[in-house]
């Protein structure tokens, strides 16, 4: 008996869709394409429905153009994410051919959603920044605005008072890096429990957070720019109103409240591990900078298995540090430990559940770690 398949919807008009039909046709093989962002060549990042699906039968989704992607190498190695309700994420096979990526799901529902990475929606920030308000201790102390308007909420947590040290966490620049918006909802759990160790941090130290600094990017399915077409993260020496005001809102806070300590949290398409880049290349790079960085990853090894530090970015030679990355940008004006943190849209090596993979509830644990370090540090960041 020959099964007919029912036809297939594919749709990505929603927050962070992505997504070009070439044919779907053949509901068991449905050719696809990621969308670049809208002012720029760059693509990676992809969020679609698929419903239709046949209960029982195996769907394969085919994007063609994953091969000319952004990060192409990245694909080797990497299994997309499928949910049958936008909450529980899970990994399917997937293969790459140099050229293509597929991928492939036996399907249990009528629909199903696909994505690079587990998402982070805007609804979810939205319910986030209002739950950190109600947090004793933390205030909404300024609000910045994207291109297109969007609002882009800086949280505080702790009274600032005079002395205490001036601790930053920014996230997701790049609006496709969905997991370094979960590790900053990591903070903002810590932040609500409440338990002795934070309060301890908080007693020394106020806690300045932007949870996404491209939203604009990140509702429209973008991998790495604004709706300006702008990396913020290689706009930090120069900043406007009219392309980037995201970075242009967070240096005059930066400039008005001071910084002592500044983590830039990212996702690295490539490389399956969790690890951080310094400002070793910044001309103001001092001993006391030098010792900062390594207590910091020595003790977050310490702390948690999925943090290492033998793969990572190449160390920059003396001086030769790109200042319009955000990280180096604000370490050589503040002189200030300053670190970008990279997670992994793969998954780190050796992982725990290869069938979950690096997903939101980690970043979440990460976040959850790196407090404790800072809380351990906090003395010897002035």
């Amino acid at each position: 008996m020959t099964l007919t398949l029912s036809p297939l919807h594919i749709d990505c008009d929603f927050d962070s869709g992505n997504i070009l039909i070439s044919d779907a046709s053949d509901p068991s093989h449905t050719r696809l394409a990621i969308r670049p962002d809208s002012c720029s060549d760059h693509f990676q990042w992809f969020h679609f429905k698929a419903s239709g699906l046949t209960p029982g039968q195996v769907h394969t989704f085919v994007l063609e153009n994953a091969g000319q992607s952004s990060y192409n190498e990245a694909w080797t190695g990497y299994q997309a994410v499928a949910s049958y309700d936008q909450q529980q994420w899970f990994r399917v096979p997937t293969q790459f051919d140099g050229k293509a990526l597929s991928f492939a799901l036996k399907a249990e529902q009528p629909q199903a959603w696909f994505a690079y990475f587990e998402p982070y929606p805007r609804a979810r920030h939205n319910q986030l920044i209002e739950r950190a308000t109600r947090v004793p201790g933390v205030e909404l102390l300024a609000t910045g605005r994207s291109v297109e308007g969007r609002d882009i909420p800086l949280l505080r947590a702790g009274d600032g008072a005079p002395g205490k040290r001036k601790l930053w966490i920014i996230a997701q620049q790049h609006p496709g890096e969905h997991m370094a918006e979960w590790f900053m909802e990591g903070v903002i759990d810590r932040l609500e429990h409440n338990d002795p160790s934070m309060a301890a941090l908080l007693q020394q130290a106020d806690l300045y957070l932007i949870a996404n600094m491209n939203p604009d990017g990140a509702v429209r399915g973008h991998l790495r720019t604004n709706a300006a077409g702008q990396d913020l993260n290689r706009a930090w020496q120069s900043a406007s109103t009219d392309k980037s005001p995201e970075v242009l809102f967070a240096q005059l806070q930066m400039k008005q409240h001071g910084v002592d300590m500044f983590l830039d949290v990212h996702g690295d398409e490539e490389i399956p591990h969790v690890f951080t880049a310094g400002c070793e290349g910044n001309p103001g790079y001092t001993p006391r900078l030098a010792d900062l960085e390594k207590t910091f990853r020595d003790s977050l090894c310490k702390r948690t298995v999925d943090f290492q530090q033998v793969h990572g970015y190449p160390r920059s030679a003396p001086g030769q540090a790109n200042l319009t990355l955000g990280a180096n940008s604000v370490g050589q004006a503040y002189e200030c430990l300053s670190l970008t943190l990279e997670m992994p849209f793969k998954d780190h090596d050796g992982a725990p559940n290869p069938q979950t993979g690096w997903n939101g509830l980690r970043s979440k644990a990460l976040a959850s770690a790196v407090l404790d370090v800072l809380g351990q540090m906090v003395a010897t960041l002035r």
